[in-house]
């Protein structure tokens, strides 16, 4: 197998490790082994764009960055990537803000990108794309004439035909995915969802193993949910219960139990939902009052984007009806912040509480859940309330699985929650721990890279159709 190299759209400097670290540098820190290269955007914005490429090496590993223009970062990334492609793989057709022109800056980019990588490859390289921002990269390499294998994997949903096919330009960024050697998905869902776009709209019908080819080209979309270092997150999580910030928190509470969500402040996290149904479980079960409160996590993103200013504005009105109406003069129900906490705080926080909530509209995966669960003490763990539309629902079953858009069942699994005896809570966990052991980081990574260092065979007589 030749070397790694790995493009995503920010990539984590070594100079920013004092920063809290990104879910993708977690995943992939076993797969960076001395030798890879680590590419994509720098975080900085300037006049000259992407004509020089910056390199820092750190343990071995080199990370090559490209600045973006003004314009460039509007319309490649928080225009079109954020303001169209995050929300149609989030099921969210109405709010797809599409321009034209932004779609040409999201190609250009991409083209920028590919330009500065080409001269960065060897022949036997293995490159892997990360995620939604970098759909074109494969194709616009092999414009340049790129040989290697190339694999992408999609860390959102993927949609079905009917929602796919709201976007304009759906068809060329599917026919783009389809220069990928190998396309990564979380769960069998989402690859269904691809396979079935590839039938539809291209004429083509993969076989049993999600392989097919496209114009001469062999394509295998593979399932590979991404997983935690679990032993190491348990690890962790009994070192920080220890700590003054969890014991100031244990302090704050008195007698009561605490609930948990950990979030950034997006609205495919289902955090009005969430609110909702806890003013509900107030107003449904009254003996929990004063029994317990509920601490979210929403770290602020996409500030510039008018769809999140007013998702923290109607949070922020919520938050302050639903204290008002329950809190006692030493007892708040709902504690919300939207400051960034250090993971291994989190890990602390996570293990000292009786409920983790994760309840998005529609998540890729969601992490939060893996790592909540490995944080628990196994004496006495706490209960998982998971969204069945995180992608996470489809391995961790033994969670108590809600619909995050009904309030009233929501509410009724924070109470079943609260009300489960110690034998059934050691039993869920332990199952649940079973699963996030077995299915990590590392095996995320070597399975996906498996499948990138070997070819597949192309299936025999595949189907083709022209596009009209």
């Amino acid at each position: 197998m030749g070397r790694l190299v790995v493009v995503s759209n920010r990539v984590p400097l070594p100079s920013e490790r004092g920063a809290k670290a990104g879910g993708l540098a977690v995943a992939l820190a076993d797969a960076l082994q001395p030798g890879s290269l680590w590419f994509g955007w720098s975080g900085r914005r300037n006049a000259r764009g992407s004509a020089v490429t910056h390199v820092q090496r750190s343990d071995g590993i080199t990370y090559a960055t490209v600045d973006l223009t003004e314009a460039d970062y509007h319309s490649f990334y928080v225009n079109f990537s954020n303001g169209a492609l995050w929300p149609l793989l989030h099921y969210r057709l109405g709010l797809i803000d599409f321009k034209s022109e932004d779609y040409d800056g999201y190609r250009s980019v991409n083209r920028q990108f590919a330009a500065a990588l080409q001269p960065l490859l060897r022949a036997d390289d293995l490159i892997w794309v990360h995620d939604y921002h970098l759909i074109p990269l494969a194709a616009e390499l092999r414009g340049m004439g790129v040989k290697n294998r190339i694999g992408f994997f999609l860390h959102t949903p993927f949609v079905p035909p009917d929602i796919f096919h709201g976007m304009p330009r759906s068809v060329e960024l599917l026919t783009n995915l389809c220069a990928y050697d190998v396309v990564g998905f979380h769960t069998r869902g989402y690859r269904a969802s691809f396979l079935d776009c590839v039938a539809e709209t291209l004429g083509i019908h993969p076989d049993p193993d999600g392989r097919f080819v496209w114009r001469g080209h062999a394509v295998r979309a593979i399932v590979d949910p991404i997983g935690i270092d679990a032993d190491s997150f348990a690890a962790c999580a009994r070192e920080a219960a220890k700590s003054s910030d969890a014991r100031l928190l244990r302090e704050s509470l008195g007698r009561g139990a605490l609930a948990i969500g950990v979030d950034r402040l997006d609205y495919s996290k289902g955090l009005v939902n969430r609110f909702q149904a806890i003013g509900r479980f107030f107003g449904n079960y009254p003996q929990h009052r004063r029994e317990i409160s509920f601490l979210q996590v929403a770290a602020r993103s996409r500030e510039d984007q008018g769809a999140y200013q007013r998702l923290r504005r109607e949070l922020d009105q919520i938050v302050g009806d639903l204290n008002g109406r329950y809190s006692e003069f030493d007892w708040t129900p709902l504690r919300y912040m939207t400051r960034a906490v250090k993971r291994d705080t989190l890990a602390g926080f996570f293990r000292i509480s009786r409920l983790g909530i994760v309840t998005p509209l529609r998540d890729g995966m969601n992490l939060v859940a893996k790592e909540y669960i490995a944080a628990q003490d196994p004496n006495d763990p706490g209960v998982l309330i998971l969204s069945r539309f995180a992608g996470a629902a489809e391995e961790m079953t033994e969670a108590l699985i809600v619909n995050p858009y009904d309030a009233d069942e929501v509410a009724e699994a924070m109470h079943i929650g609260l009300s489960m005896d110690l034998e059934e809570r050691r039993e869920r966990w332990q199952a649940l721990y079973d699963k996030v052991t077995g299915s990590t980081a590392r095996r995320f990574c070597t399975v996906f890279l498996n499948h990138l260092g070997h070819a597949d065979l192309q299936p025999e007589r595949p189907t083709l159709r022209a596009i009209s």
